[in-house]
């Protein structure tokens, strides 16, 4: 064969692959544009809905994974309780009555009850305030860790409950004990990443107010003598919505059974 006829070939081949090879790499790159153009116009899609949100953290939020046990109340607690008749149902739930009932005014802060909680309730400093359920005539505070919510948790709550005047007779507490964490702290998603999943799932409608964006912890796993609980994203929603997201993994969780369950 003439070898300026093979040379011609060779030279054909190579400019044939350095074409097909240009074309790949164009075609990763604008594809790699498009993900970022993607992700950056997401905020432009909240504009769009007119969905409206303040200021979220910027910098780097770190999570981990913690254990924890339901208290088992003794009767050496009880007797530290003055004022009240106190049942112990399980074990793990104390039902206290209280001998002289506390009057609550008729718009309700949490500052009214915050004396009886700290120096009347076992474990009080370690509540929070969660919500007033006026159809239910009771209120509900739920146990934090470091600072934290653990979010509609039956074995880290008090609920109080109220009579037809408004004051306060009763209330039913569980508690978590030896809070203990499972691994290193990490990074987890992004409040925005967060709100982006609800978005996507259509739970977060057109014209909603991001009101208050805060990171506690729900539980992942129930064991039959203790639990695990991940980082979780509370988002509320025009003041009275609670929407909740797995920091770590990403899946929103439905509260509405006693177990947590995880929309897909």
């Amino acid at each position: 064969m003439d070898w300026s006829k093979i040379k011609t070939i060779f030279i054909l081949t190579f400019l044939i692959l350095d074409v097909y090879l240009l074309y790949q790499f164009m075609k990763i790159r604008d594809a790699n544009k498009y993900e970022f153009i993607t992700e950056a116009s997401f905020e432009d899609k909240l504009k769009a809905d007119e969905i409206k949100y303040g200021e979220l953290p910027k910098i780097s939020i770190k999570g981990q994974y913690v254990s924890a046990k339901p208290k088992t109340f003794t009767n050496g607690d009880i007797s530290k309780l003055k004022g009240q008749s106190v049942d112990l149902k399980d074990g793990n739930s104390l039902q206290a009555k209280l001998e002289k009932p506390i009057q609550i005014p008729s718009k309700f802060e949490p500052s009214d009850l915050s004396s009886f909680i700290k120096e009347d309730v076992l474990y009080g400093e370690h509540y929070q305030f969660w919500e007033k359920d006026d159809k239910k005539n009771t209120i509900t505070y739920f146990q934090q860790f470091e600072n934290k919510t653990l979010y509609k948790n039956i074995n880290g709550m008090i609920i109080f409950s109220l009579n037809k005047e408004n004051q306060v007779i009763s209330y039913t507490q569980t508690y978590l004990e030896g809070i203990e964490k499972l691994t290193e702290k990490g990074e987890v998603l992004p409040p925005l990443k967060a709100i982006e999943t609800l978005h996507q799932k259509g739970i977060l409608k057109p014209k909603s107010k991001i009101t208050r964006v805060e990171l506690g912890y729900s539980t992942l796993i129930q064991l039959a003598a203790s639990q695990v609980l991940a980082p979780t994203w509370h988002i509320v929603v025009n003041d009275k919505e609670s929407l909740f997201v797995n920091a770590f993994e990403g899946q929103i969780i439905d509260f509405s059974s006693d177990e947590n369950k995880v929309v897909e």
